[in-house]
């Protein structure tokens, strides 16, 4: 589904993808309206207290509720699980999960608990973040390389 400032159809418990550079994105949950403002539940360490970010962790994340248009002005629906994971019902399981998010602190861990972890754990019930797994694979395979030719 379009990124170009494309606007598709949202469904509350969509997956959003806010492209951020090159290699990362930003996740969150389409949460619904709220006096016709689109809203969308996301991991962020924006605005918490203690924020102190070391070999890509911080401490004291919070899933939050912002306006789609605070996160990000492009977007794309990225419900990518689907066919391997049944998404659930949204009004029973995940509201009630961003709801009760809202009030915890968590530890931001860009391997371990990023923002698309959260999102997949919200929206299937299973944390997975597939652009992870492309860099790891790849920093994986930079450092095999030296190993099998005994460079080390």
């Amino acid at each position: 589904m379009g990124l170009h400032n494309s606007h598709p159809k949202l469904y509350p418990g969509d997956i959003l993808e806010f492209p951020r550079n090159k290699y990362f994105s930003q996740f969150g949950v389409y949460y619904g309206e709220r006096d016709s403002v689109p809203y969308v539940a996301h991991l962020t360490g924006r605005d918490s207290e203690a924020k102190f970010l070391v070999y890509g962790r911080a401490l004291n994340a919070t899933v939050k509720l912002d306006p789609i248009d605070v996160v990000g002005k492009k977007y794309k629906v990225n419900n990518y699980l689907d066919e391997k994971h049944p998404p659930r019902d949204f009004y029973s399981h995940i509201k009630p999960e961003i709801e009760d998010a809202m009030t915890k602190t968590f530890t931001y861990d860009i391997l371990f608990h990023n923002s698309e972890h959260q999102a997949t754990l919200l929206r299937y019930g299973v944390k997975k973040s597939e652009q992870i797994d492309k860099v790891y694979s790849k920093i994986v395979r930079t450092w095999r390389e030296p190993f099998q030719k005994k460079k080390f």
